[in-house]
């Protein structure tokens, strides 16, 4: 029988600073202990998006402090957690060396075992801990670095379905929150106007609607929106929320078309023989009410249950880091070592075909 465990998460990959205490108890029972989360949204809100430089000294300055809060909330010391777990990748390289190098730091000070995660693998067992969900089930990821749909078979078993061949759809979110002047981040602000808009102004396109493999593509869309703001500039309001809720409602069309694909294919593999399947959604992107309205009704259609942890572990968490790093260790998976690196690109499924690049620092998606 695994032991009870308890595990210190960091997570620094992008522009939140976060850090977290979970446990995780002999029968596999989570319980999150404290979770603190510093966003960095004042900083690079001036410059519509994330300024890597600015991000990682942000991390240094706040790091240390988090932790610390983060223990004093939990009400353990460092000699009663079990491991360290800190996200390697993938993100910006920056702060990822300052969240990795803490933990190894504490680890070896403390005499504790490290964990090197995978920021995707903490999204995609996160719906284990707020649900206790049994494998497999399906995932769709929606971030603004990352669309895809994977297979979840099981810990460290990651079979990719569908990515995005240009934009990922929190990258079309907040690019189109820029053309029309709205704030950063895009995708709420873009939510927000759309509620007051007409949805059916705008014949935006659906990208690969009807076809049968389950990518997905953005960029066209995006060239559309932004044709349509030129062709009747200058912009009123209305306007500016008819574009955002013909805007959203293409994208809603389009993840019916793809992920409902997804849930045949997955009943095909996978005939129900007890508890409903699973369609997981994770990511930034997953916080906006209108697509998550559009993927429960596509899964009650289809028999399967739809899963959104709550908003606070969908955004970068310490929590689902730390939940991550305590499913490996329950399955038995040996820790990291000292010298591991972190790395800017590190797909879930590495046996999947690239589609948007591949260097020296490896496959984006």
């Amino acid at each position: 029988m695994v032991p009870f465990l308890r595990i210190l998460g960091i997570e620094t990959s992008c522009d939140e600073t976060a850090a977290a205490v979970v446990e995780r108890d002999a029968e596999g029972h989570s319980k999150v202990l404290s979770d603190v989360v510093l966003s960095q949204l004042d900083e690079h809100s001036a410059y519509g998006g994330v300024v890597p430089e600015i991000a990682a000294r942000a991390h240094v300055e706040a790091l240390d402090e988090l932790i610390e809060e983060a223990l004093a909330r939990a009400n353990v010391s460092l000699a009663e957690v079990d491991a360290i777990a800190a996200t390697s990748g993938p993100g910006l390289i920056g702060g990822l060396l300052v969240g990795l190098m803490t933990g190894k730091a504490i680890a070896r000070a403390a005499g504790k075992p490290l964990y090197a995660v995978n920021h995707l693998e903490g999204h995609a067992l996160t719906a284990r801990l707020t649900d206790g969900l049994s494998f497999p089930y399906l995932m769709l990821l929606v971030s603004g670095g990352h669309t895809q749909l994977i297979l979840v078979r099981g810990v460290g078993q990651y079979e990719r379905w569908g990515t995005t061949i240009d934009d990922a759809l929190g990258e079309a979110f907040d690019k189109t929150a820029k053309l029309l002047g709205l704030p950063y981040p895009g995708g709420p602000a873009v939510e927000r106007m759309a509620r007051d808009g007409n949805p059916d102004r705008f014949n935006f396109p659906r990208p690969l609607v009807g076809e049968a493999r389950l990518d997905f593509s953005f960029s066209g869309l995006k060239t559309a929106v932004r044709q349509a703001a030129q062709e009747i500039a200058p912009l009123s309001d209305q306007d500016v929320a008819d574009i955002c809720a013909s805007f959203q409602k293409a994208i809603s069309r389009t993840l019916k078309d793809r992920i409902g694909r997804g849930l045949q294919r997955f009943k095909t593999e996978f005939p129900v023989t007890g508890e409903k399947p699973a369609l997981v959604v994770a990511g930034g992107v997953a916080a906006n009410l209108e697509l998550r309205g559009t993927l429960q009704a596509l899964c009650d259609k289809n028999g399967f249950r739809f899963i959104a942890p709550p908003l606070s572990l969908c955004t970068d968490n310490a929590v689902m880091i730390a939940w991550a790093g305590l499913e490996r260790m329950a399955t038995g998976v040996q820790p990291d070592t000292l010298d591991v690196q972190p790395r800017s690109r590190w797909p879930l499924d590495s046996k999947a075909e690239t589609l948007i690049g591949f260097g020296k620092r490896g496959a984006k998606a």
